[in-house]
């Protein structure tokens, strides 16, 4: 499966989470969006390879379990998923927002480096929090709180954190 068919699959489960729920449809038949992503063996980040397996057994479990609770875990997932990168590479020799930096900048400097990993705390702080957010919504089991929250506002809070990643290292390589 090419990496942008993953990719959008991944991004329109929320909507389509929508769009079921306002036709009446059965929201469990959405596991059929998760499945093909058990095929999808690259992993933009290190350490993910074992992410979309996983996906895919979501979604068969969807199917059978004819629940939408799997689909609806899915942002969780991925959450977990992505904090548990992050915060083991703070334990590695670069972490992973010096190693996204060095694709660039590959003579990153001291400076650079404890810049990375202040970045790639905050990253793993993020994922906490959102995971956190994403697990209250489907807790509180309103198909329309988690859609807003998973399908709009953490995509909008994805945006601002990058954005003021951006904004700030701006601001730290102008004063040295």
């Amino acid at each position: 499966m090419p990496a942008w068919l993953a990719a959008v699959a991944g991004l329109i489960i929320p909507a389509l989470f929508w769009l079921f729920h306002y036709l009446g449809w059965p929201l469990w038949l959405l596991g059929i969006v998760l499945i093909p992503l058990a095929w999808h063996k690259r992993a933009a980040l290190p350490g993910l390879a074992w992410l979309a397996p996983v996906a895919g057994v979501f979604g068969v479990l969807a199917l059978l379990m004819r629940s939408d609770l799997p689909v609806r875990l899915y942002p969780v997932l991925v959450n977990v998923a992505m904090l548990i990168v992050f915060a083991l590479s703070l334990k590695a020799p670069q972490t992973m927002i010096e190693r996204m930096a060095r694709l660039t900048e590959p003579d990153l400097p001291e400076s650079g480096v404890r810049y990375t990993r202040r970045v790639t705390i905050a990253w793993c702080l993020f994922f906490a929090i959102n995971g956190s957010i994403a697990l209250a919504t489907v807790l509180y089991n309103d198909a329309r709180v988690w859609t807003i929250y998973n399908g709009l506002i953490a995509y909008v809070l994805i945006g601002l954190m990058l954005g003021g990643e951006w904004l700030i290292r701006q601001r730290v390589r102008r004063h040295g």
